[in-house]
């Protein structure tokens, strides 16, 4: 019983790690650097970045981006966020891992 309870707590934390991790160590604000309420930290070659550009374009969502292969200055804020892969976004200062339309459109909205 005690094994079954400790695997569903690790199952919990792991998929509320980013939440908990957020909380204890939030990301840095680098909203203050630019008007748009979005930052796309992506590459040129990744088709869940190109995803993400066509998602924002359409739904008419700001955003800046930077392409962390070659900006320096995005390279230092990727890096900074304790993040892997791409796309990243920043948005209302919140991590979004991948292309989450759902999750793009709900704190976009949330100014």
């Amino acid at each position: 019983m005690k094994k079954i309870i400790a695997v569903i707590l690790v199952l919990l934390v792991f998929q509320k790690w980013d939440a908990i991790n957020a909380y204890f160590n939030p990301p840095p604000s680098y909203a203050h650097l630019h008007p748009d309420k979005v930052i796309l930290y992506a590459t040129a070659w990744c088709g869940y970045c190109k995803a993400a550009r066509e998602f924002m374009d359409k739904n008419n969502i700001a955003y800046h981006e930077y392409d962390i292969e070659k900006s320096t200055e995005g390279k230092k804020q990727y890096d900074s966020l304790g993040v892997r892969g791409v796309p990243v976004m920043l948005i209302n200062d919140q991590i979004v891992h991948g292309y989450n339309p759902e999750k793009i459109m709900q704190l976009a909205n949330n100014e």
